[in-house]
C-alpha cells in the first residue's frame, strides 16, 4: 500500500460559515462556472420564448407570414433541444461538482478528526461521528450543488420576466410585483422554523445511527447475555425520536409549501381577473394576456424550485453548522512552535511532580514522581481506578499533564514532536483492535513499509507463525469485524508483532494479558520477554503473578505512589502490595 502525505488545511474556520463554505468552490470554480453558464443559457431560452411567441401572434399569423412563422418555431425546436442538453451539463457535472466539494469536506474532516485529542472520542460515538461524515456531508453537497444553480435560475427567470412583463403592461406587471414579495415573505416566516427542526432531526439522526452502530458492535455481547430485547428497546427509543423530529421538520415544510402552493394557484386568478378588466377597459389585448401567461408559468417552475431548495438548504445548513463545530474545535495537545524530532532514544523517562485530571473533576494523579532507567522493566500495579493507565497514556501525551512534567531522555515530552514521540512507543493493551483485513496487513499496520519477509519475523519473533501456518490461507487469511475470526491470544499475538515491526525503544504494556486464559497467558508470556528485552518497560499488570521478575514495583492508589520496589522486598514490607499479590494468587 502506497502512503499518502497527510494534507496540510489552511482554512480559516473562524471565518463566518458562508465564507468558509464558498471557500471549498475555489479549487472547483470551472465546474461551478460551467454550471452557471448553462443555467443562465437554458434561462434564457426560456425568457426568449413568450416573446418570439407573441411577435408571431401580432405580425406572423395576422400577416399570413406562414415561412417566418414556423421557421420561428423550428429555431425553438432546436432551442429546446440545446436546453435539454444544458440540463444534462447541469444535472451531471453539477452533481460532479458537488461531489468534488463533498470529497474535500470529508478529507478535511477526517484528518481534522485525526488530529483532536482522546477526549474528543471519550466524550463522542462512533455512530454520531459516523453520521456527520456522511449524512451530513451528503446533504451539504446538495446544497452546494442546487443552492446556488437553483437561487441563480430563479433569480434571472423571475427578474427577466418581470421586467419583459413591465414593457408589456406595466399595470399588470406591478399585480405580479406586489405579489412576489408575499412569497418571499412567507419563505422567511417559515425559515426559523425549519432551521430548528432540520438541527434537530441531524441530531436524532447522530442518535440512532449510535444506537446501530452500538447494537451491531456488540452483537455477539447481546446475543450471550440474551439481551436482544434490550437494545431493542434503547433503539425503538432513539427511533421514535428520530421519527418524532422528521414529523415536526415536515410539519413546518408541510406549512411552507401548502402556503406556497396557495399563493402560486392564486396567481393565475388573480392575473385572470385585473387582465380581464383592463381588457375590458381596453388597456390590453389577448395577445398580451397570453403573453403574460406564457411567463408566468416560466417562472412559477423557478419558484417551485425555491420552494423545494428550501427543504435542501435548511437541511445543508443544518449539516454546515455542525460540520463548522467540528472543524472549530482544536486539540488541546499539540506540537510547540520550538518543538524537537526525537532521535536516537535512550528511554529514559522521568515523572516530576505529575498531577491530572478529567474535565476538572476529582484529581486521577497527584504530584507522582517515577524515574526509570533506559532498558529497566517497572510494573504498575494498584486498585482499579488509581490512575495506572492514565499515567502510562500521559507519556505518550494521548492527554497532557495539568501540573509537573515528563521527560524522555530529559526532554519535556512537550517539546517533541508528538509522531516522533509516539514512534518510539510501543503500546499493547488489553483490548487489541483489528483492521478487517488479512493477519498480513494487520501486522503491518506496526511499520506500514515493512516487507513481507520482516513481517514473517515479527510473526516469528511473536510466536504466531505457526498459528499462521495452520490457518486456511497463512498471512492473508482475513481477521473479520475486530479480529472476530482469531482467538484472544491470536489476536494478542497480531499486536506483539506489530510492536517487533515497529521496534520502538519504550514500551507499555497496559494489561494486556488480563483478557487472556491463564494457559493462553503462559504461551504467550515467552513473546512478551522477548519484547521487552533492551527495552525501557512499563507494565500495567493485574494479573501480579506475571510481573514478578520486574526490576521494580510502584503500587499506585487514588492517584498517588504508595509502595516501591522489587517484589520480595515488597513482600517483606507487608503493605497493600503484600495483601493484592496473596489475593491475586490464591
Amino acid at each position: 500500500m502506497n502512503r499518502r502525505p497527510i494534507p496540510e488545511n489552511h482554512k480559516d474556520y473562524s471565518q463566518p460559515i458562508l465564507k468558509v463554505f464558498l471557500g471549498y468552490f475555489r479549487p472547483h470554480w470551472k465546474l461551478f462556472a460551467l454550471d452557471l453558464s448553462c443555467a443562465l443559457a437554458a434561462s434564457l431560452i426560456d425568457l426568449a420564448f413568450p416573446l418570439a411567441a407573441r411577435r408571431a401572434m401580432y405580425t406572423m399569423l395576422p400577416n399570413k407570414a406562414f415561412e417566418a412563422f414556423f421557421t420561428i418555431m423550428a429555431v425553438f425546436v432546436v432551442a429546446f433541444v440545446l436546453k435539454a442538453v444544458l440540463q444534462y451539463v447541469i444535472t451531471y457535472w453539477g452533481h460532479m461538482f458537488g461531489v468534488r466539494v463533498e470529497a474535500d469536506l470529508r478529507e478535511d474532516l477526517f484528518v481534522h478528526m485525526q488530529s483532536l485529542d482522546y477526549e474528543f472520542f471519550d466524550k463522542n460515538r462512533t455512530g454520531q461521528l459516523l453520521s456527520r461524515m456522511t449524512g451530513d456531508l451528503f446533504e451539504i453537497t446538495e446544497f452546494a450543488h442546487h443552492g446556488p444553480e437553483d437561487v441563480f435560475i430563479a433569480s434571472v427567470t423571475i427578474i427577466g420576466a418581470v421586467i419583459i412583463m413591465f414593457t408589456i403592461q406595466w399595470k399588470l406587471a406591478l399585480l405580479i410585483l406586489i405579489l412576489l414579495p408575499i412569497a418571499l415573505f412567507i419563505v422567511l416566516l417559515c425559515r426559523s422554523r425549519m432551521v430548528r427542526t432540520s438541527g434537530e432531526v441531524k441530531v436524532r439522526l447522530a442518535e440512532i445511527n449510535g444506537e446501530i452502530e452500538s447494537g451491531l458492535s456488540g452483537i455477539r455481547t447481546s446475543k450471550a447475555f440474551a439481551n436482544e430485547e434490550t437494545d431493542y428497546t434503547k433503539f425503538a427509543e432513539a427511533n421514535e425520536e428520530f421519527k418524532t423530529a422528521k414529523c415536526e421538520n415536515y410539519r413546518a415544510f408541510g406549512q411552507f409549501a401548502s402556503s406556497l402552493e396557495y399563493f402560486m394557484s392564486i396567481m393565475p386568478v388573480a392575473i385572470m381577473a385585473f387582465g380581464g378588466w383592463l381588457i375590458m377597459k381596453d388597456n390590453m389585448n389577448y395577445v398580451d394576456m397570453i403573453t403574460f401567461y406564457l411567463y408566468i408559468s416560466t417562472f412559477i417552475t423557478p419558484i417551485r424550485k425555491l420552494a423545494n431548495f428550501m427543504e435542501t438548504f435548511m437541511n445543508g445548513w443544518a449539516g454546515l453548522t455542525r460540520f463548522m463545530n467540528i472543524m472549530r474545535m482544536q486539540p488541546k495537545v499539540t506540537d510547540a512552535p520550538d518543538a524537537v524530532v526525537l532521535t536516537s532514544v535512550e528511554g529514559r523517562i522521568d515523572m516530576e511532580d505529575v498531577w491530572f485530571t478529567y474535565d476538572e473533576e476529582k484529581d486521577v494523579l497527584r504530584g507522582v514522581d517515577l524515574h526509570v532507567s533506559p532498558g529497566e522493566t517497572v510494573a504498575i500495579v494498584g486498585p482499579s481506578g488509581g490512575g495506572k493507565t492514565t499515567l502510562c497514556q500521559l507519556i505518550p501525551r494521548f492527554y497532557d499533564v495539568e501540573a509537573g512534567a515528563i521527560r524522555i531522555d530529559g526532554t519535556d515530552v512537550r517539546q517533541v514532536k508528538k509522531d516522533s514521540l509516539r514512534k518510539a512507543i510501543g503500546i499493547v493493551q488489553q483490548d487489541v483492535f483489528l483492521f478487517p483485513d488479512t493477519i498480513r496487513e494487520n501486522i503491518r499496520y506496526g511499520r506500514p513499509d515493512a516487507t513481507d519477509e520482516e513481517v514473517k519475523e515479527a510473526a516469528i519473533k511473536a510466536e504466531l507463525y505457526e498459528d499462521i501456518l495452520g490457518m486456511p490461507r497463512q498471512f492473508d487469511t482475513y481477521t473479520g469485524e475486530r479480529g472476530v475470526r482469531l482467538s484472544g491470544g491470536q489476536k494478542q499475538r497480531v499486536s506483539i508483532a506489530r510492536i517487533f515491526l515497529k521496534n520502538p525503544p519504550v514500551l507499555i504494556l497496559d494489561e494486556a494479558t488480563s483478557a487472556l486464559d491463564t494457559v493462553t497467558e503462559s504461551r504467550i508470556q515467552g513473546a512478551f520477554d522477548k519484547l521487552a528485552e533492551g527495552r525501557t518497560t512499563i507494565i500495567i499488570a493485574h494479573r501480579l503473578s506475571t510481573i514478578r521478575n520486574a526490576d521494580r514495583i510502584i503500587l499506585i492508589d487514588e492517584g498517588e505512589i504508595r509502595e516501591e520496589g522489587t517484589h520480595e522486598e515488597l513482600m517483606a514490607l507487608g503493605g497493600q502490595y503484600a495483601a493484592l499479590y496473596r489475593f491475586s494468587v490464591q
